[in-house]
């Protein structure tokens, strides 16, 4: 257990896998509060957050950067202390020496739902913005560009070795955001 006047060293934390050799994300933080970092493939520290399921957290945060997401170290803690978190979220980025790019200018990638009008193709683009086009028939293009973004994301997932299924909110969808079902 952590405490807010002596976190633990991020150097000191093991490197787990995010996705383990049976395809699935590491359920030691399944229902875990506590303060993660996760690095990309060569190590490189890409995020900082903590979380009330950091379980949950880390499927959120391979959806939305599944090339960013290969390593993962945690720190749980037992009660849920904003403070305590905070305290050991600023002190492994004080450590890393620089900010990671998902706690920097990129927090929103990281932390928010996909915009998948920002991704669309210039084709997409044409069909939304089509003037013929009523607010059902952009809502049904929108639809459409999120199915193609989800199954980019699953196939990315796949060829990485995942096996757990991932259920996407379909409500969501017809506003041009991609997230998990909580």
């Amino acid at each position: 257990m952590a405490d807010e006047t002596n976190p633990p060293s991020l150097t000191t934390l093991e490197y787990i896998p995010y996705i383990d050799d049976a395809g699935q994300l590491p359920d030691i933080f399944q229902g875990k509060i506590g303060v993660y970092a996760i690095f990309d493939q060569n190590k490189s520290l890409q995020f900082v957050g903590y979380s009330r399921d950091i379980y949950l957290s880390l499927k959120q945060h391979l959806v939305r950067q599944p090339e960013q997401c290969y390593w993962v170290k945690g720190q749980t803690i037992e009660r849920p202390n904003r403070t305590v978190l905070e305290t050991i979220e600023n002190a492994w980025i004080a450590e890393n020496g620089t900010v990671p790019i998902g706690n920097g200018e990129n927090k929103e990638i990281w932390t928010q739902p996909i915009n998948v009008k920002s991704i669309m193709t210039p084709e997409e683009q044409v069909n939304y913005q089509n003037p013929a086009n009523d607010e059902l028939a952009q809502i049904k293009v929108i639809k459409n560009v999120a199915r193609r973004v989800e199954a980019e994301i699953l196939k990315v997932l796949e060829s990485r070795g995942l096996q757990m299924q991932l259920r996407f909110n379909p409500k969501l969808k017809e506003d041009g955001l991609l997230d998990l079902k909580p």
